[in-house]
């Protein structure tokens, strides 16, 4: 692991931001533009944790952002474990986890640093995310379980995807989306890191639960909104995204839920890998591989490269 840092001299804020980066210098530049400006104001202290990307990202921080506190990983450590290295280097009372496929509108940081100062009982607070076509994403909900995410799926997604854009108040949820999210320190130590048993996806809603297992609620705040792209990194790995998205939801499900809810998560992934290796779009090769790895994945973890 590599560190480059910048102004050793800032002095401790309210708050420190935490980004993590995998190839994604496209989005992450139009992401740190967006922030230089209330970071300044608000003497934020911004770590940005970069997991071996190999599409200059790094250069790009040194030479364009020196402001920002650079750790350089040598081989991509994951969402989770690079996360947690970006807490240790913090030193805010508040930590501001962000997606680098984000912009962040101008105020939006001040209001929910201010909402979440005015609410001790809170451990997390997070802002309404927009799509970049105007759409609104659901990024909180409430159980995760099999039938509750059917019922998110199926009616939830789309009745929020609706109201979204008329919702004002600050509200009450079960688990808030990783991609802008601020966490009361204190919160955070209490309930414990990241898992690093996640390498992506699910790590969020996890920290949300264990969060509220100690008694601070979560706020979903609509009047501060961010612009999240979704998924950007992931976008060129299609089928380890895939399969890394349902590797964690196993984790998940074994850590959190009933052997019921599990058991019924399990016959349906056998479904869908069954008649995805059987019938969706690539080539035999690319089919035969899914089958492997969702196999092994549930004898025990595959490597997903």
């Amino acid at each position: 692991m590599k560190e480059t840092s910048v102004r050793e001299d800032r002095p401790k804020g309210a708050l420190s931001l935490i980004l993590v980066n995998h190839n994604d210098s496209i989005h992450l530049r139009s992401c740190l533009r967006s922030l230089e400006p209330e970071a300044r104001d608000l003497e934020a202290q911004v770590i940005l944790v970069d997991n071996n990307s190999t599409d200059g990202s790094q250069a790009m921080i040194r030479s364009s952002f020196p402001w920002v506190r650079l750790i350089e990983n040598s081989e991509n450590l994951g969402f989770a474990r690079a996360n947690n290295q970006g807490i240790r280097e913090s030193r805010a009372d508040f930590l501001l986890f962000l997606n680098p496929d984000t912009v962040v509108f101008p105020g939006a940081l001040s209001e929910l640093l201010d909402e979440l100062k005015r609410r001790p009982q809170a451990g997390a607070i997070a802002p309404r995310l927009v799509r970049e076509d105007g759409s609104f994403q659901v990024s909180f909900g409430r159980r995760v379980s099999f039938f509750s995410e059917l019922l998110q799926r199926l009616l939830f997604n789309p009745y929020y995807r609706v109201v979204l854009r008329f919702f004002s108040r600050a509200r009450e949820a079960g688990w808030l989306s990783g991609a802008c999210l601020l966490v009361r320190r204190k919160s955070l130590e209490d309930a414990g890191l990241f898992d690093e048993n996640f390498f992506l996806y699910f790590e969020d809603i996890d920290l949300c639960y264990r969060l509220r297992k100690k008694g601070f609620r979560l706020i979903l705040y609509p009047r501060a909104t961010v612009l999240h792209a979704g998924g950007a990194s992931t976008s060129g790995q299609k089928l380890a995204s895939r399969l890394e998205y349902r590797h964690s939801q196993v984790y998940f499900y074994k850590k959190h839920n009933s052997r019921v809810s599990c058991f019924l998560l399990r016959l349906y992934l056998r479904l869908i890998f069954f008649f995805w290796g059987l019938f969706a779009a690539g080539s035999a090769e690319e089919r035969a591989l899914w089958r492997e790895k969702t196999m092994d994945m549930f004898k025990g973890r595959a490597k997903v490269e």
